[in-house]
C-alpha cells in the first residue's frame, strides 16, 4: 500500500490516459471520413459506420469489462484494454479494406471499453477520500480533451499525412504507458473468485448493440424502415430479459441492487442529463459554426477548443473543492451555469459576435466542468470498494447514453422546427435557410438547457434530504 500511496499522482497520469485516448479515437476520425471514403471506394453512409460501430461496441462491452474487473481484478482488466486498444489501432494503420477497417474499430473499441470501465475504479482505490475527487476531477478532464480535441487534431494529421498515421500515432504513446503501467500500477489479488454471468452478458451484448444500432441508423435514415424499428424493439426485450434473469442469477453481471442506493441512481441520473445537454451543442454548433456563419473549418475548430479548455481549467478545481466542501452543492450550481450558457447560445443569430460565441460555450463548459467531478465523485464514494469496477463502468455507460440521446435528443428537436419553419422535411442543413436553422438551434439549445434544470432541481432535492437525515441523526 505504501508504494501505492506514494506513486499515486504517476499511476494517475497512467490511468487517464487510456480513457483520453480512446475518447480521442472517437471523434478524431470525423474529419478524416471523406477521404477514407475516397480511398477504400465506398460512400459516406457506409463509412460513417466507422466511427458508429467504435462506439457501439464500447457501449455494449462496457458493463461486461467492469464485471471482469471486479472479478479479476481492475488493474489485470485496464491492462488487457491496453493491449487490445493497440492490437485495433496496428490493425486499422495498416486496413486497406473497408471491411477489415470495421473489423479493427471494434478490435480498438474492446480496448477502449476495458480501459474507460476500470480506469475510475482504480482510481477510487488508490487515492484517499480527501484527494479523490480533484483525481477523478483530472480523470474527467482528459476525457473532455480527448473528445473535443479529436477534429482539430484530425484535421491537422489529415493535412499533412496519411488517414492511417490517425492511428498509428497511437502505438508509440500506448507501448510507453503500458510499461509505466506495469511498472507502477498496483498489484492486485481478487478477495473472492465468482463465475462470470455468461447468460447475463450474452443478453446484455445483444440488447445494447442491437438498440443503438437502430438508434444510430436513425439519425442517418429516420424511424421509417423496418429493420430500424425491429432492431429498437428487439434491443429492448432483450434488455427486459436482461433485468429478469439479472435479478434471478446467483452471480450477476450486473448487481441490480446497487440502484437501491438512492445516491448512486440519481447521480446516474444527473450524469445522463448532463451529457444529453452538452452533446446537443456538441452535435449542432459546428454545423452552424461553418453553414450558417461561413467559418472555415480551422476557425470552427479553435472556437470550439474554448470547451476543452476551460474543462482542463475548471475541473480539477471542481474536484479540489468537492474533497473540501463536499459534492452536491457544486452539482447543483455546474447545472445552473450550463443551463445559463444554453439559453446564451439560444439567443445567437446569423450575424453574432464571436466573442459572444465564446464566451457563452466557455460558460457551458464552466457548468459541465464544475459538475463532472464531483458528480463522479458522489458515484464512485457510494458503493463498496468491492463494486467499483461495476460502478465505474455503469458511470461510463451512462455518460455512453448521454452522448447518444443527446444526439438524438438534439436533432429531432431541430430539425422538427427546421421542418416548421420551411414547410418541408429536412434531415440535415438547408441550403439558402440559415434562418431556419438557427429558430431550430435556439430550441434545441432551450430544451437541452430545461434537462439542466431538471438535474439541478434533482440535486437540490437530492441536497436536501440528506440535511434532513443529518438533522433526524443528530436529534436522535
Amino acid at each position: 500500500m505504501e508504494t501505492v500511496v506514494k506513486n499515486r499522482w504517476l499511476i494517475l497520469l497512467v490511468v487517464v490516459m487510456f480513457p483520453f485516448m480512446a475518447c480521442l479515437d472517437g471523434s478524431i476520425v470525423n474529419v478524416a471520413l471523406p477521404t477514407m471514403a475516397n480511398q477504400l471506394g465506398t460512400d459516406m453512409a457506409r463509412i460513417s459506420w466507422v466511427v458508429s460501430i467504435y462506439l457501439i461496441t464500447i457501449t455494449a462491452l462496457i458493463l461486461l469489462f467492469g464485471r471482469l474487473g471486479d472479478i479479476l481484478g481492475t488493474v489485470r482488466i485496464f491492462r488487457l484494454g491496453i493491449l487490445l486498444f493497440l492490437l485495433g489501432s496496428v490493425f486499422c494503420g495498416l486496413a486497406n479494406s473497408y471491411a477489415l477497417l470495421l473489423a479493427s474499430r471494434v478490435v480498438q473499441a474492446m480496448g477502449g471499453a476495458a480501459t474507460a470501465a476500470t480506469n475510475q475504479g482504480i482510481i477510487t482505490q488508490t487515492f484517499p477520500p480527501g484527494e479523490r475527487g480533484r483525481a477523478l476531477g483530472i480523470n474527467g478532464t482528459f476525457v473532455a480533451l480527448g473528445s473535443m480535441a479529436g477534429p482539430p487534431l484530425g484535421g491537422l494529421i489529415i493535412s499533412y499525412f496519411h488517414w492511417h498515421n490517425i492511428f498509428l500515432i497511437n502505438i508509440p504513446i500506448g507501448l510507453i504507458f503500458f510499461f509505466l503501467s506495469l511498472k507502477y500500477l498496483p498489484q492486485q489479488t481478487p478477495k473472492k473468485r465468482e463465475k462470470l454471468d455468461y447468460i447475463g452478458a450474452a443478453l446484455l451484448i445483444s440488447s445494447l448493440g442491437l438498440f443503438f444500432y437502430g438508434l444510430s441508423s436513425a439519425q442517418n435514415a429516420g424511424f421509417v424502415q423496418a429493420g430500424i424499428i425491429a432492431s429498437i424493439i428487439i434491443g429492448l426485450t432483450l434488455l427486459s430479459c436482461f433485468i429478469f434473469w439479472e435479478r434471478r442469477s446467483s452471480h450477476p453481471l450486473l448487481d441490480l441492487t446497487i440502484f437501491s442506493n438512492r445516491l448512486f441512481s440519481l447521480s446516474l441520473i444527473c450524469a445522463i442529463l448532463a451529457f444529453m445537454a452538452v452533446f446537443s451543442l456538441n452535435i449542432i454548433q459546428p454545423f452552424y459554426l461553418e453553414e450558417v456563419l461561413g467559418l472555415p473549418p480551422r476557425t470552427t475548430g479553435l472556437l470550439l477548443m474554448t470547451f476543452p479548455l476551460v474543462a482542463s481549467v475548471i475541473a480539477p478545481i471542481s474536484g479540489y473543492l468537492s474533497d473540501k466542501i463536499g459534492s452536491e452543492l457544486l452539482t447543483a450550481i455546474g447545472f445552473i451555469f450550463t443551463a445559463t450558457g444554453l439559453f446564451l447560445l439560444s439567443s445567437l443569430t446569423e450575424t453574432p459576435a464571436l466573442a459572444s460565441i465564446i464566451i457563452f460555450i466557455g460558460l457551458t463548459s464552466l457548468g459541465s466542468s464544475m459538475f463532472q467531478s464531483p458528480n463522479t465523485s458522489l458515484i464512485m464514494s457510494s458503493v463498496p470498494r468491492d463494486k467499483v469496477g461495476i460502478a465505474g463502468s455503469v458511470n461510463a455507460l451512462a455518460r455512453n447514453l448521454g452522448m447518444v440521446f443527446g444526439v438524438l435528443f438534439a436533432t429531432t428537436i431541430l430539425y422538427n422546427r427546421m421542418n416548421y419553419k420551411i414547410g418541408t422535411a429536412a434531415l440535415g442543413y438547408a441550403q439558402g435557410q440559415a434562418s431556419a436553422f438557427v429558430y431550430g438551434m435556439s430550441w434545441a439549445y432551450k430544451a437541452a438547457a430545461c434537462l439542466c434544470i431538471l438535474g439541478a432541481g434533482l440535486t437540490i432535492w437530492r441536497l436536501l434530504k440528506k440535511s434532513e437525515l443529518f438533522r433526524s441523526r443528530q436529534a436522535g
